[in-house]
């Protein structure tokens, strides 16, 4: 049985958010409520799905469809001093929570105490998860860099504080990372040498230094090496009894080899992907767009339950 948490991260600009939205919405289509968390703030999430913003109080971004199978969809955006706010409410300290939280009071503790701040954010995190907020949480982690810290504060508070509450907190935030029944993280990564590379070692970071286990590596923007790039256009557009315009003909030739040098250039970095970090591979095709919308991320949801499938077939 799958954890209830996944936590997606990845270097900048290899598609975390787009995987995430994608990884969530595929467990609707499993018939399973699926609720996403973003925690930076700055997650492209909301618009994918036609929301202006996401806020802390989860927002529903599509109904669920019991008839077709589907399970809710609902995103929230988790912030540090709205969580603290929530945790001093819940802990008998209403009146002072707001105040405290406007008078920048959390600067300070961050600055006394590295990493309060991430463990406020994944301490709300296994709160839901406790609470069973959604059958899958899928969270949008900050980028690679970030996400190795923001998952290790949970233990570098424990090194530092052995009683009260934070200490109680840290310890079961560091029980959920632990767990693997209960959370796992899933990397995200581009078929190109430098993003290969951070995530080989954020990989081994995160297992040594946090404990958290690893589940499937997401290869997104793979490009297809289809036999088809080879054909003659114009053949092709005779077989299917149109015309092609002047010049088109060497435009779709060069787009083509475009598409064929690509994937050629992407096939020895998953292979050593694969050899270096020898986790399932899920691989995403690349979206011939420069604006993501929902309709690209649904097909990745397809995609990416099609691949999942099949790795559940093999095994």
């Amino acid at each position: 049985m799958a954890p209830r948490v996944t936590i997606v991260a990845g270097k900048g600009g290899v598609g975390k958010t787009t995987v995430a939205a994608s990884m969530a919405l595929a467990a609707t289509r499993l018939g399973l409520s699926a609720l996403i968390v973003e925690v930076e703030g700055k997650s492209s999430i909301a618009k994918l799905f036609g929301q202006e913003r996401l806020h802390y109080d989860a927002v529903e971004l599509l109904p669920a469809d019991p008839e077709a199978g589907r399970g809710a969809l609902t995103a929230r955006t988790l912030a540090p001093d709205e969580a603290l706010v929530e945790y001093l409410s819940e802990h008998g300290m209403k009146r002072i929570s707001n105040r405290l939280a406007s008078s920048g009071a959390l600067d300070m503790v961050a600055t006394a105490t590295p990493g309060i701040r991430d463990v406020l954010v994944l301490g709300k995190i296994k709160q839901l998860e406790r609470l069973a907020a959604a059958d899958v949480i899928v969270v949008d982690a900050p980028a690679a860099g970030h996400a190795i810290s923001f998952l290790r504060s949970a233990t570098g508070l424990l090194d530092a504080v052995n009683v009260g509450p934070i200490e109680t907190q840290a310890r079961e935030v560091a029980e959920l990372l632990s767990d693997p029944s209960r959370c796992e993280v899933v990397l995200v990564t581009l078929a190109e040498e430098t993003p290969v590379n951070e995530l080989v070692e954020t990989a081994f970071m995160l297992e040594d230094k946090v404990g958290v286990a690893l589940g499937p590596v997401v290869v997104n923007g793979v490009f297809d090496a289809s036999p088809a790039l080879d054909a003659d256009p114009e053949e092709l557009a005779h077989e299917a009894g149109v015309s092609l315009r002047p010049g088109e003909a060497e435009s779709l030739r060069t787009a083509c080899r475009f598409v064929a040098d690509r994937a050629r250039l992407q096939a020895p970095q998953i292979e050593r992907l694969a050899t270096e970090l020898p986790l399932p591979q899920i691989q995403l095709p690349f979206r011939y767009t420069s604006q993501l919308g929902r309709g690209d991320v649904e097909g990745l949801a397809d995609e990416m339950l099609e691949r999942i499938r099949a790795m559940d077939g093999s095994s």
